[in-house]
This record gives structure tokens, sequence and C-alpha cells, in this order.
């Protein structure tokens, strides 16, 4: 068994020497454990200071494209090179890397393909009341939305299969961590948390600028992932929401109308039918979205397929 260490990297070359030296190269359950380091278009030496501190693979971007982009390239580049499982870690060493093993042990006993590290949010001092209180917020709606029971779903330190990963794709171009359990739960692929540790922060956050530039990103991602993936749904409930008005509006004229009283009602009839009108829009603009999903989930399987593919011709298996 091969266990591949990815680290997304941004201009850290003050940080990501301590974090690759930090991954411990013996873990329970793997014969090899190698580090891989992604550089996300860094214009400072850290490509440089990933291998002087004994990364085993160091990729680069030619320019900047996100830490999702980033995310699922080391992926590719993790199965590419033989990885059986597969852990992010930050970069500013966030989590505390001897919880590695901890991380991936469900992934070895078959109990889970994806697991995510669940930080002790009400624990964390650097962490202000509302960012405690929106961590927990997300998270709920994460599991509500999925259906799979994460208690830390912003949490990037994760461990993922071989089979999974090669599955999940992401779409969106600001995170990787909200998508990839919604799809994880559409997908049947099984999920589980386990607590982790967290080291003192050596730096700010640079995906969280602000709690509420935070929520308002993460909320837009949750709902354009949600139309992604239950299209029919979104837009049946929006053609109830505008349709019912305006099924009222015409019954409130041919209520009047059928007491001779029609005539002065004609505004409720021209609204009520505008209103149905658009709810019948949205439900056949739904049928065909929903067509475009399978669609989308149908080349998901094939790239899946395809990635597969090539992992067992380059290990020979």
């Amino acid at each position: 068994m091969r266990l591949f260490v990815q680290i997304p990297c941004l201009n850290e070359e003050g940080h990501v020497a301590e974090a690759v030296r930090s991954i411990p190269r013996e873990v329970p359950g793997f014969d090899e454990v190698r580090v891989l380091v992604i550089d996300d278009g860094s214009d400072d030496a850290t490509a440089a200071k990933a291998h002087e501190a004994g990364a085993d693979h160091v990729v680069r971007n030619p320019v900047n494209h996100g830490l999702a982009f980033t995310y699922l390239r080391g992926l590719e580049e993790c199965l590419a090179r033989g990885a059986d499982v597969i852990v992010n870690y930050d970069a500013d060493s966030q989590y505390v890397a001897e919880d590695i093993a901890a991380l991936t042990e469900p992934i070895l006993d078959g109990r889970a393909e994806l697991v995510v590290g669940a930080r002790p949010i009400s624990e964390i001092e650097h962490f202000s009341p509302a960012k405690k209180l929106f961590q927990k917020l997300g998270s709920f709606v994460v599991r509500r939305m999925s259906g799979v029971l994460v208690e830390d779903a912003p949490s990037g330190f994760r461990a993922i299969s071989r089979r999974a990963a090669a599955r999940l794709y992401v779409f969106s171009p600001y995170t990787y961590t909200l998508e990839t359990l919604i799809q994880a739960g559409r997908s049947n692929i099984p999920v589980v948390s386990v607590p982790v540790r967290v080291n003192p922060p050596v730096r700010p956050s640079r995906l969280v600028r602000s709690t509420a530039g935070y929520i308002f990103r993460s909320a837009g991602t949750i709902i354009r992932i949600t139309f992604l993936y239950s299209p029919f749904r979104v837009l049946l409930w929006l053609a109830v929401v505008i349709g019912l008005p305006g099924v009222i509006a015409i019954a409130r004229f041919l209520y009047f109308y059928a007491r001779g009283d029609g005539s002065g009602h004609v505004q409720s009839l021209v609204l009520g039918s505008g209103m149905v009108g658009m709810a019948a829009v949205l439900v056949i603009g739904g049928m065909l979205a929903d067509l475009l999903a399978s669609n989308r989930k149908l080349l998901q399987d094939i790239r899946a397929r395809l990635v597969e593919d090539r992992i067992g011709r380059d290990s020979g298996d």
C-alpha cells in the first residue's frame, strides 16, 4: 500500500519546508509514504524550499489557478504515481501531521473512502465566536444537503481512497471542501469524520479573509452545487413558490366572476396567468436541466473509468 500526502502551496517559502518535514514517513498499514507538493504558480522560492526539505515530488502550475484546481491536480498527480490513499495537508501545518494515521485508518478498515478530519471548533482559541458559530452552521447545512455525517465540512485535512479520488471532480473555482462532500453524498461514496488536532496559526488564513466574505462565498457555492446536482428539484420549488400565488389570483378572479363582478378583477386574471406561465417555464427548464445533469454524471463516470484505466496501465495491474 502506497500513501501519498499532497500539499497545495501558494507563496509558502516560509512554511512549506516545515510542513514537508512534519509528515511522518511511517504510517501503520502502508509500505511507503511519499510527499507531493503542488506549487500553484508561486512567485517565491516555494518549490525550491519543498525540494530542499525532502519532498519526493514537486509539480508546479505555470500560473495561479486557485485552491480547487490545485487540489484536483494533486489528486491526479498522486494517482498517476500509484497512490492507494491520498491525504491532503495544508502548507501552513494547520493540522497535527501525526493524526494522518487516524485519518487513514477508516479507509484501511474498509469503513470509508473519504475521511474528513474534524477540528475541535469550540476549543480553537483563535476562532472568533462568530466564526465558530458559522463553521458549525455551515457543516449542518452541508450535512442536510449531502446526506453525509460530517462534523467539520470546511476542513481540508482529508484522506481519500484511490477509487473515490478517481470519481470526484471539482467544478467550483473557490474551494473543494464543500463540493466534494455534496458530490460524495450523491455518488454513494462512504464518508466518515475523525477528530484531529490543530497547531497554533503561523499566518492569517488566505481563504477566509473575513467571516462575512467566507459565508457569502460558501453560501454561493452550496447553492450552485445544489442546482448543479439537483436542478429539477430546485426549479420545481421555485415553480411552486411562483405558481401557487398565481393559482390563487386566478381563483380569486373566478370567484368574483361567478358572482357577476368579474370585470373589476381582470388584473387578478392577468397577474395570475403570468405567474402560472412563469412556473410552467421553470418546470420545463427543470426537466431540461435534469437531462443535462444526467449527461454530466455520465461524463463524470466516463472520466473516472479513463483515470482508473490509466492507473491500471501505469501500475501494470
